[in-house]
């Protein structure tokens, strides 16, 4: 919090230099985008107002001034008002967005006989719609300067090395950044939630709460955003896999767990508390659960594997409706590359289309040496995790909804007191079990999930942010009727909290927030 604090009073002395030195550390990975950005927009905008009581207590007195009330009449006073206040939203942006303009325009707005909290609010949207794109693009260009910069030196130290390489290797790895870059479907999530940062700042002054969302599960720790520990949502559920808490982080816990529920290898061990599958791992052996312990630094579940097809299902309900509905639906696929018994699994990834993309993560992750030549027709998996992040290809599959999979779903989701609005991630035997309701419930994930259909390469950029728009307006307002039925929003400071601790720390920590201490029984309805 002291860093945030520090970047926001370092915007009194320079707006854009904060603002890329905030994207520089966003691009280290030293906080979060959320909470940098914040901090910038939280500066600039107490620096605009500090700029129009500038103007409202040093420059009123000035214009008592006798050779300034010649030239400054009254009436020329007026007319300036008058104009000022017709194009008060308009100038605002246009002077944000102006170097040069934005001081005298602001110190103007409080000379001038304006109404303060009509330019504070322009103060603000102008400030919204800046913040995130100068912050942001120093981040993607602190992302991307290494490679920039300092391809050039690196090419002349790793000449002869570069020498060994094939072209047609260097010319794919190039293709595979420029697509990293280029495609939605590969943007870091920092990027992509640009521009939903304005809209859901809108929405938090639309129902006079910044942090209504965290209302809308009130069953789930700040509704789900983050923090929230995974075992205690899946002892909620029905038709969850065999799983445990392990109570100490050694493979003896393991194998008593496994021993107990007559299961064999294997099993599932991912973070209590965590989020876009980071350190899940599918153990298929004592070798695989032994390291993965030693340097877990949280606590840790054990979860029987299931096999099967996954997808995520992406669930809400007004509160007081009978029913609620499924907004998305991902079929969730795990890419492979096929041997031809001449190629290395290298040159495999680096000739599919889509995982050159990736390649640096897919061989990095992989269990085999990307050197190995696979036989012909032999299939190598390059990721085993259902998310996103982790290579995993999703798709839209809104074609698989029938009424037996929504009144399954409805009926577990209503089984949840204090469960409105979320994805399940879930695996079936097939398809046809999918759409019968047949399938077992891997994670639940609360307001912070994402109908990740979006991420199909066929949805376009401007399709997946009118549904990440209306995701957001739907938990707004399932927020807003949970609050009329007597639960609190998390305070701001406490979100602000969470985030921070979030950004700085990272999930390992295991951070958490409390539950709501209200009955939930009334809320379910």
């Amino acid at each position: 919090m002291g860093q945030l604090i520090l970047i926001a009073l370092a915007t009194f002395a320079s707006e854009d230099l904060t603002c890329a030195a905030t994207g520089a550390l966003i691009a280290a990975g030293r906080i979060g985008f959320l909470p940098g950005m914040l901090a910038c927009l939280t500066g600039i905008f107490v620096g605009d107002l500090l700029l129009y009581f500038a103007g409202r207590v040093v420059g009123r007195p000035l214009l008592r001034w006798r050779p300034l009330r010649r030239l400054l009449t009254e009436r020329k006073l007026d007319r300036a008002s008058g104009w000022l206040a017709d194009s008060g939203a308009s100038v605002a942006i246009l002077s944000r967005f102006t170097p040069g303009l934005r001081l005298p325009t602001y110190v103007a707005a409080g000379l001038l006989k304006t109404q303060f909290w009509t330019f504070a609010s322009y103060f603000l949207l102008a400030a919204v719609l800046w913040t995130p794109l100068l912050v942001g693009g120093a981040a993607l260009l602190g992302k991307s300067l290494p490679h920039v910069v300092f391809i050039g030196p690196a090419l002349l130290l790793a000449g002869g090395a570069l020498r060994k390489l094939p072209k047609h290797h260097i010319r794919r790895r190039t293709i595979g950044w420029i697509g990293r870059r280029i495609r939605w479907e590969f943007w870091p999530p920092w990027l992509a939630y640009v521009p939903v940062v304005p809209y859901l700042l809108y929405l938090g002054i639309k129902h006079r709460s910044l942090t209504l969302f965290t209302a809308a599960n009130p069953g789930i720790p700040s509704g789900g955003f983050v923090g929230e520990s995974k075992s205690a949502i899946l002892a909620h559920l029905p038709c969850v896999p065999d799983f445990r808490l392990l109570p100490d982080l050694r493979l003896d816990a393991v194998k008593a767990f496994m021993a107990e529920r007559g299961l064999s290898y294997p099993v599932v061990l991912k973070p209590d508390v965590g989020e876009r599958g980071a350190g899940v791992l599918i153990a298929r052996n004592d070798r695989d659960v032994d390291p993965y312990l030693r340097s877990a630094a949280c606590e840790t579940i054990v979860q029987k594997h299931v096999a099967g097809v996954e997808h995520g299902l992406f669930y809400y309900r007004y509160p007081g409706d009978p029913r609620g509905q499924i907004l998305s639906i991902t079929e969730k696929r795990f890419p492979a590359v096929v041997g031809d018994g001449r190629r290395t699994i290298a040159d495999l990834v680096l000739a599919d289309n889509r995982a050159v993309c990736l390649a640096e993560l897919y061989l990095a992750r992989i269990k085999r040496d990307r050197e190995e030549v696979p036989f012909a027709g032999e299939t190598v998996p390059l990721t085993e995790v259902g998310s996103h992040c982790r290579g995993a290809i999703f798709l839209d599959g809104a074609h698989l909804v029938t009424p037996a999979l929504c009144e399954a779903v409805d009926r577990i989701a209503r089984s949840y007191p204090g469960f409105f609005f979320g994805r399940f991630d879930v695996r079936a035997a097939s398809i046809a079990d999918l759409k019968a309701g047949r399938f077992a419930i891997l994670e639940l994930n609360g307001v912070s999930a994402e109908a990740t259909h979006i991420y199909d390469p066929s949805v376009s950029v401007i399709e997946a942010y009118r549904v990440l728009f209306r995701q957001w307006r739907i938990a707004f307002e399932i927020g807003a009727r949970n609050r009329k039925a007597g639960y609190q929003p998390l305070p701001f400071r406490d979100f602000m909290c969470l985030i921070w601790s979030r950004g700085s720390r990272g999930v390992r920590d295991n951070v958490r927030v409390p539950a709501s201490s209200l009955k939930l029984g009334a809320l379910q309805s």
